[in-house]
């Protein structure tokens, strides 16, 4: 089902993949408990971080930060978390799946995808871009890759980059009963919190799944 080229172990030493695949999920446009978590995590996040510098000293949030800086780009949650904590915006609800890797995205830093499994077509394969490469964002637009970004490929073409995003083909919608979660783990990021964070998105998913069956969790190393 799942790949890694040697071209991503070979530019990214040090990096770490994971993936979480759940069967027999919903995704409801909101759930009670979800809300409760993300209430939670606000005021844990705002108790916990006092001024906006302190945040750029997470350690993941530096490897990120240090990886986005070779493409001139600004590492997104860096800014999402700065919204719900020093400008007081709530975790926004989309839907049950995408809060459930929200959440967990804003509660360990980590950069995470979420696909419908169903419209992936394999196999499945982390690579490194050319950056001739081009695909359909989540927003509708026709993006061309950058030259040495992480991406993750299914036979249909590229399905998201670390950079850009997931694609809009594979979205997760409303009707999603199969799910794909991925993180790109960049150098700096070991084993240990990249396995935690899918764990912390399977409990999420269980709170309005309860009979949902974890497939894969699994973490690839580039070493």
């Amino acid at each position: 089902m799942f790949t890694v080229s040697d071209d991503w172990r070979q530019t990214y030493p040090g990096a770490h993949f994971g993936i979480l695949v759940i069967k027999n999920v919903c995704n409801p446009p909101q759930h009670p408990g979800l809300d409760n978590a993300k209430r939670e995590l606000e005021a844990d996040l705002r108790a916990l971080f006092k001024d906006r510098s302190e945040l750029k000293l997470l350690e993941p949030i530096r490897a990120y930060r240090q990886y986005y800086k070779q493409f001139n780009k600004t590492y997104h949650v860096l800014q999402q978390l700065d919204s719900v904590i020093f400008k007081s915006k709530p975790i926004p609800t989309v839907s049950a799946l995408v809060e459930s890797m929200f959440i967990e995205e804003l509660r360990n830093s980590l950069l995470t995808a979420g696909h419908d499994l169903d419209l992936v077509e394999e196999p499945i394969t982390l690579d490194v871009a050319v950056g001739h490469e081009d695909y359909t964002r989540l927003n509708g637009q026709n993006q061309i890759v950058k030259p040495k970004d992480m991406i993750i490929r299914d036979s249909k073409g590229i399905i998201s980059s670390l950079i850009y995003g997931p694609d809009q083909r594979t979205r997760i919608t409303h009707s999603t009963k199969n799910v794909l979660f991925t993180v790109y783990g960049v150098p700096g990021i070991g084993e240990k919190p990249v396995t935690q964070h899918l764990q912390g998105i399977e409990a999420n998913v269980r709170i309005f799944a309860p009979l949902a069956s974890t497939d894969i969790l699994k973490v690839y190393a580039a070493d």
